[in-house]
């Protein structure tokens, strides 16, 4: 026989609709299977607004659903690591907008500190992955009081701090991948 004639028993022969029907049995339960994952990890925050809060914060990546509760962790890292990037970029235009002397100090502290933040995720992703889970909680904790960190230079300065929601937002992100870390350690 040549190439082609084996190609063409091959692909000419039909799914049975039993083989078919198993393989959709198969891929549903895999999807429900890692759909659980996720909801059963978020309904371990209390209330029901903290549920439908996890829920949204983890559809911002993809792989959220399929994934194990060491790749929530490890995918929360990421996401809380984005808004601390974005947070930078913000600060980085308020800097070139902002020529009060006393402003650009405390966004120079602010971008600090957000600095800081990335570095954290990172280490928290790589404790997550090899299993340093107690490094990885520390350095979430750490993240966790950031936003504190700025509004109160903002405080100091006496001014409103300009990111009262992206502090908020970030303060609920890094709530979220502690929490989520911490079950690994349960």
């Amino acid at each position: 026989k040549n190439i082609s004639d084996t190609q063409e028993n091959c692909c000419s022969k039909a799914m049975r609709p039993s083989q078919a029907l198993s393989l959709l049995v198969v891929v549903l339960l895999l999807a429900s299977s890692s759909a659980s994952i996720l909801e059963d990890t978020c309904r371990r925050f209390d209330g029901a607004d903290i549920y439908d809060i996890c829920i949204k914060f983890f559809k911002a990546n993809k792989d959220s659903a399929t994934t194990d509760k060491r790749g929530l962790a490890v995918i929360a890292t990421g996401i809380a690591s984005v808004t601390a990037v974005d947070t930078r970029k913000r600060i980085a235009t308020l800097k070139a907008e902002k020529k009060d002397q006393m402003i650009q100090q405390v966004l120079a502290y602010c971008d600090n500190v957000y600095s800081r933040a990335v570095g954290l995720f990172d280490k928290a992703a790589r404790g997550i992955s090899s299993g340093r889970l107690g490094d990885a909680v520390t350095s979430l904790s750490s993240a966790l009081d950031i936003p504190k960190y700025c509004d109160d230079e903002f405080l100091e300065a006496g001014v409103k701090s300009p990111f009262d929601a992206e502090n908020g937002e970030f303060e609920m992100q890094c709530a979220i991948t502690l929490g989520v870390t911490k079950l690994l350690t349960m």
